[in-house]
């Protein structure tokens, strides 16, 4: 961390919210597009992340000053969308189709297909595959931000792409 980004994390931390908001201008839409990569509802997207900001600024003085800011943000941002999935009253129900996307959304047939499959995923996987793929993440970046060793992240990553494939080759062989 360079010296500006160590003096923006101690006046953060002290309370300064213009540092703050530095800090976190960059992990704002990274955190976005992995909150809608997990949920894929755009409307619950923004308030996971709005909530993400709030437990970011309470939770700013376990911020290591070795992490980076965006990893340990996205960090918040992933357990809150796990949190919101879990407490969706419809998630007991396993087997059931998500929602659509509206018809005007300008997306191809490929696209509901994968959209469904990445969503049949469990949570952990869609966390992996959103990060690397959605967001273009590293693997060392994904896993400072699940919390999990390289090697952990490759794997899952691995068994992750083999369950899209097996979803997708199910798929075809019902159309």
């Amino acid at each position: 961390m360079d010296c500006s980004a160590e003096r923006m994390r101690v006046e953060a931390i002290g309370g300064d919210e213009e540092a703050f908001s530095r800090l976190l201008a960059p992990a704002i839409q990274p955190g976005f597009r992995l909150a809608v990569g997990m949920l894929q509802d755009r409307a619950e997207a923004e308030d996971v992340v709005q909530e993400a900001v709030l437990k970011a600024w309470r939770r700013l003085g376990t911020f290591r000053a070795d992490a980076e800011f965006t990893s340990w943000f996205l960090g918040i941002v992933a357990n809150q969308c796990r949190t919101v999935r879990r407490g969706r009253w419809w998630a007991v129900i396993r087997h059931s189709e998500p929602p659509s996307p509206p018809a005007d959304a300008g997306t191809a047939p490929a696209d509901h297909d994968l959209r469904r499959a990445l969503l049949r995923l469990d949570a952990d996987r869609r966390l992996i595959v959103v990060l690397h793929y959605y967001l273009d993440m590293g693997l060392e970046d994904v896993a400072a931000v699940v919390g999990a060793p390289v090697g952990t992240i490759k794997s899952r990553l691995h068994r992750a792409l083999c369950a899209l494939r097996l979803d997708s080759a199910l798929q075809g062989d019902v159309a």
